[in-house]
C-alpha cells in the first residue's frame, strides 16, 4: 500500500503539513517494500488551483492513503474521485502519523474540512497593516458571518494546533538559546 503524508521538511521526521494543498513536501511510503520517497510540492507557490493539481499528482504517484492536517473541498473532491482514502490527523511528526494508522487510531474524513479559498493565504499586503490583516486576499475572509459547528469546531482545531506548534518552537528555542550559552 503506497500511503503519502503532507510534511512541513524532507523526511519522515519532520511534522505533518496541516494544509493539504499548501504543504511543502510529501513523503510517499510504500509499506510492502519500506521505500521512502521525499516529493517537494511543485505547486506551493501558485496562486489558485493548488489542492486540486496536489491531488492530481498524488493519484499519478498510485497512493491510496493520504495523511494531512486539513483539506479543502475541491482538494477533497478530487481525492474522493482518485479513489484516495483521506485521513486526518492534528499535528506530531510523519513517522508517528504513519505508526497512527498502522495502529489504526487515525480515520478517515468524509468530506472537506477545511472551508474552500482561493489565493496563497495570508494578505501578502493587500489587507489592513503589514499583510497579515483580514483584507482581500486573507483565507479567512472567506468565511460566513455567521459560524455553523463544521466551522466553529475546525478553527478550535485549528487554534490548537497553533498552539501546539507554537510550544514546540518556544521549545526549540529555549534549546537553541542553552547551546549558545
Amino acid at each position: 500500500m503506497k500511503i503519502i503524508v503532507s510534511a512541513e521538511g524532507p523526511s519522515i521526521d519532520a511534522q505533518v503539513s496541516l494544509r493539504f494543498g499548501r504543504a511543502p513536501y510529501f513523503i510517499l511510503i510504500d509499506t510492502e517494500t519500506m521505500n521512502v520517497e521525499i516529493l517537494e510540492n511543485p505547486f506551493v507557490n501558485q496562486m489558485s488551483g493548488v489542492g486540486i493539481q496536489v491531488a492530481q499528482l498524488v493519484a499519478e504517484k498510485g497512493v491510496e492513503v493520504i495523511i494531512t492536517g486539513h483539506v479543502g473541498p475541491k482538494a477533497f473532491e478530487a481525492l474522493r474521485q482518485a479513489g484516495i482514502q483521506i485521513v486526518s490527523v492534528n499535528g506530531g511528526s510523519v513517522k508517528e502519523a504513519i505508526d497512527a494508522f498502522k495502529e489504526g487510531k487515525l480515520s478517515s474524513v468524509s468530506a472537506a474540512t477545511a472551508p474552500a479559498h482561493s489565493g496563497g493565504g495570508w494578505g501578502r499586503g493587500m489587507g489592513m497593516g503589514i499583510g497579515m490583516g483580514m483584507g482581500k486576499g486573507c483565507r479567512w475572509s472567506s468565511l460566513p458571518s455567521q459560524t455553523n459547528p463544521d466551522e466553529l469546531r475546525l478553527l478550535k482545531e485549528q487554534m490548537a494546533q497553533m498552539q501546539k506548534q507554537l510550544e514546540q518552537i518556544v521549545k526549540k528555542l529555549e534549546n537553541l538559546e542553552k547551546k549558545g550559552k
